[in-house]
Order: structure tokens, then sequence, then C-alpha cells
């Protein structure tokens, strides 16, 4: 299921485009329902002798696995840049930061024991196994094509599932070059499949009786929808949504290194990440001024180009109707009344007249009623919300409907502590601006940001793609001692 258009006039298909260029640069075939059940018949086929594999083998085949990756890496980053957009270097830490993740599942054997207790009754212990739920899935998003994929397949293969994964069909090759590296590393047939679709190939998934779990990453309203459809279908289902970060702007922060962080922040990998910074908050309108006046000259020379040049700091837009959506914001802030400090929106890159280019915008004075900030804009636009004191700036970040990730820079320790206690958002930066946990942690957020009960990757990721079970033994070396109509108790 490559993502390659076969010769099949009546397989629906989609176009995939370089961003930079706005050329359609190959296709991809969707997968029908008929597919996917094929791939979870040989998923389910594959299961009982994976499942039965011990631990430290299949650990084995994930050194194999990040060995190649490391090897490939420039090669995986080069196929994200060209699809999605985002410049090589970037592209290249994405691909870094998958590869963690696959360090964290060869180390899975350790976080598959489970506990022992001696006599815990006469004669009677009791002991715990984590083991595998069978066929599982993933759901993922263009914006990180390989990395997000990461997050999810290395530790369900690891603890012993097979994994049917369905990547976003804008940027489709870097999931089938992960498929190539895992087969190369000597991944059983079957263990790892590729189903490539639309919201065809979604509900296929969805509705399989015989997918047990589903993590997806994407927008809120379709984490929502695959958090209800795969529920009421019987699946454990973790569905991690959008996102509205903010940065508050303490009086006290150093403003080069905010202005610094927020430029990172807001327009690396041109806004299109769930843990961007979307909304700068800054503490009293003096704040507000100064960080103003620094980030205007910033955003005004941020390098915009293709990924191919090595000097860019911003590539282009995933898809041209999302660029003139983002375009349609900076308007929209406008009328709301909402200052236009920054406007990307004339941008042109020479030599890429048509490629998917807005560059960096930002608003001051906006409010908490304008459309521009209870939306999540996914792109380069920063907005500057002034408010007059921490509690306010608090208050400001729980009244959103989204606690993804969030992030103060002071330099008092007390307003940092209590802030990282108080504050109602699931992931949470002192004086760093993008908050995403490395592997050994794990990731997800609060309210609408997060459906189900289990983040993703690190110890969270294993206990969502194991179940617990608990056995109590006896060895009787007596005489049978007759019924016990009393409920079980220690005595």
């Amino acid at each position: 299921m490559k993502a390659q258009l076969k010769e099949n006039t009546m397989a629906r298909s989609g176009d995939i485009y370089n961003p930079a260029t706005g050329e359609v640069i190959s296709h991809v075939t969707f997968s029908t329902t008929a597919d996917v059940d094929a791939a979870v018949k040989k998923a389910k086929a594959a299961f009982p002798e994976w499942a039965d594999t011990p631990p430290m083998r299949r650990a084995r085949i994930m050194f194999r696995f990040v060995e190649l990756l490391n090897k490939n890496a420039a090669e995986i980053a080069r196929i994200v840049s060209t699809e999605h957009g985002k410049v090589q270097s970037d592209a290249e830490g994405e691909v870094q930061r998958g590869i963690e993740i696959v360090e964290f599942a060869c180390a899975i054997p350790n976080f598959l024991k489970g506990e022992y207790s001696d006599s815990v009754g006469t004669g009677v212990d009791s002991y715990s196994l984590r083991q595998p739920l069978g066929v599982v899935a993933g759901i993922t998003p263009f914006n990180f094509p390989a990395m997000v994929p990461m997050w999810m397949f290395p530790i369900a293969i690891t603890c012993g599932n097979c994994f049917i994964l369905k990547p976003s069909e804008r940027d489709p090759s870097a999931a089938d070059f992960l498929a190539k590296l895992l087969k190369e590393a000597g991944l059983p047939d079957g263990v790892f499949q590729v189903v490539h679709g639309d919201k065809e190939a979604v509900d296929a998934i969805l509705h399989h009786p015989d997918i047990s779990a589903v993590s997806f990453v994407g927008s809120t309203p379709i984490a929502e929808y695959v958090y209800k459809t795969g529920t009421e279908n019987g699946k454990r289902v973790q569905a991690l949504g959008g996102a509205k970060n903010h940065m508050i702007v303490m009086p006290d922060a150093d403003m080069d290194q905010a202005a610094s962080a927020l430029m990172g922040a807001a327009f690396g990998s041109a806004g299109e990440r769930c843990m961007a910074i979307s909304v700068a908050v800054a503490v009293t309108d003096q704040v507000g001024d100064k960080l103003v006046k620094t980030l205007k000259p910033l955003i005004e020379n941020l390098k915009v180009g293709p990924g191919t040049d090595a000097s860019a700091e911003m590539g282009p837009i995933i898809t041209k109707q999302q660029r003139d959506r983002i375009a349609g914001y900076v308007e929209t802030g406008a009328k709301e009344g909402a200052k236009v400090v920054v406007d990307g929106r004339k941008l042109t890159v020479k030599g890429h007249e048509n490629g998917f280019f807005i560059g960096g915008c930002l608003l001051d004075n906006v409010t908490a009623d304008m459309k521009v900030y209870r939306d999540e804009i996914f792109g380069p636009l920063l907005s500057v919300v002034r408010v007059k004191d921490y509690v306010e700036a608090v208050n400001l970040i729980h009244g959103h409907e989204y606690a993804n990730g969030t992030a103060i820079f002071t330099n008092d320790g007390r307003t940092a502590r209590n802030f990282a206690r108080d504050i109602h958002v699931g992931m949470v930066g002192i004086n760093v601006p993008i908050p995403v946990p490395v592997a050994m942690h794990s990731f997800g957020g609060w309210k609408r940001s997060l459906f189900g009960d289990v983040h993703m990757h690190g110890p969270e990721g294993v206990r969502f793609f194991t179940r617990l079970k608990t056995v109590s033994a006896r060895w009787p070396h007596g005489p049978a001692e007759g019924a016990d109509y009393h409920f079980p108790q220690n005595r």
C-alpha cells in the first residue's frame, strides 16, 4: 500500500504536493474498507507468534531499527521536508526526537516486569503481568509525519502488539520508508503495516472488531469523533486534539531571551505544531510594549524559504487552503480590533512564487473574545494579549477550552513553582517555550486537548498498549480442605 498511484482507474487517490513549489509530485492510493480488513487479518494472524516472542528479542529488532534510523536520518528528513515543507534542519530535529522514542522502546523489557508478592495468604502467592492487546492502530497527522508515528508503533510493537498505521494522506511517504526500515531490521511480516487513505480508512479502523486500541493525534473535532466512535465500538482510545498554547512573559523576564524563545516557538515549522506558542501573554502594558518592539524586527527579518535552502528558518504551509485560512485570520483579527504589527500575507519567495508561503505575522492588543484568540490557527501567527498581573494571566489560560501546553518566562523561583503546580494545563515549561516531554516521560494535554485517560509514549504509552493481569496461585500439599463459602480474606 505504497504512496504511489496504482494502475487502477477505479481506485480513489489523492495528490501529494511539494508545498515549496505548489506542484503535484506524486499520488497516494486510498485504502478501502476491504484493504483495512485485509491488513487486520494479516496482523491478527501474526499476533500469536509475535506476542510469544520474548520481549528481549523484540527489543533487539528495535535496536537494529535505531541503527537504520540513524543511518537514514537525513533521507527521512528530506522526505519530510519535501512533502510537508518544513526546513531540513527542523525535519532532522523531528526525526531525532522520533528516534529517542525508539530508543526508549528498546528498554521495554524493563517496563514489562510485573510485581510479585510472596505469601499474600496461607500458601498463596500473587503476581501481575502486562500483556499485549492484540491488533492496534495509529492515525497520525501531517505536521510530524515521522515523529508522531514513532510516538506510537515502537512502544506498541515492542510490547508485543501488531500495529496498523494510517498516516496523513498529505505527506505519507515517510511512513512507507519507516515500514521498509522495520522490515530490514527483521520485523516479521504482518507485525507492522501501513494503510493510506481518508475518512473511509479511518472509519474502517474505528469500526473493525479485531482492532483493540486506537491512538490518534490531530484536530479536536476529529479527536472527539475518533474517541467517541472508537469507544462505542469497544476500543481503548487515546485521542490528542488541538491546542492554543500561551506563554506568559513576566516583568522580571529577560526580554531578549523571551523574544528569541517566542520566535522559535511561534514560527518554527511555520507554526504547524500542536505545541507551538500562538499567544504571548504580556504582564503589564510596559512588558507588552517592550515585547512587541523586540519581536517586530525579528519577525520582519525571518528568513522564509524552501527546505532545500539551508539558510531558511521557516518553510511553506502544507496546503494552499491552509495558507489562505491563516491569511484570513489576520484580516479577521484586524476587523475585531487587533493591531497588525507584522503582516506576512504578501510574502513571495523568489523562484517559488507558486509555493504555499506566508510570512510571520504578529497581532497586538488581542483580547479573549476575538476569534483569532479562541481558534487554533495552526500557522505562523502570534497574538499578544496584555494583562495587568499574574493572576489575570493564569485566569486567561484557565478560561480557554484547550490545555495542551503552556510556558512562563520569569526569573522568580516562587512564581515559577506556583505556576507549575497550579496551572490547569498538561505540559508546562519554565523558561522553556515548547515543553515537549522527552522519551522517558509522557506527552498529553488536558481538557479538550486530550480525549481519553492515558498520555502518549513513555510509561503511559506502555500502559496504553498493554493490559494488566493479576494471578493468585496456590500449590496444595495436603488433602482437600473442603469448600469455603466466605469471601476470601487474610486473617
